[in-house]
């Protein structure tokens, strides 16, 4: 199943709520994944950009972007950035893939 990074701020209201009665949100968030199918990896609390980061297993981009609009609906979270993750094997699929695609860049590479 892919992965996917979650990065989420959340609106001033909520942080706000957050301080007066502290709560542990990424639990509500395993359910609604488990619901779609998929699982919470971890989540971690940051401070700059983003107030919480997930990485998160779904089935497939149409699920990992239901939670992420479920989210981003409720009114708490100003930001939410949804990342696909590959894996390193699939990078380098990539990488081959892109080599032999027949694009031509407007200027060539230096």
């Amino acid at each position: 199943m892919p992965n996917y990074l979650v990065q989420v701020s959340y609106s001033s209201e909520a942080l706000a709520s957050l301080i007066a009665n502290p709560q542990d949100r990424s639990e509500v968030v395993k359910k609604v994944a488990k619901k779609l199918g998929g699982k919470v990896h971890g989540s971690w609390l940051a401070f700059g950009d983003y107030d919480l980061v997930m990485v998160m297993e779904m089935p497939d981009n149409v699920s990992a972007a239901a939670i992420a609009l479920a989210a981003a609906a409720g009114g708490s979270c100003k930001t939410v950035k949804t990342t696909p993750l590959l894996t390193v094997k699939e990078g380098m699929a990539a990488l081959e893939k892109a080599a032999t695609s027949g694009y031509k860049p407007v200027t060539p590479a230096q």
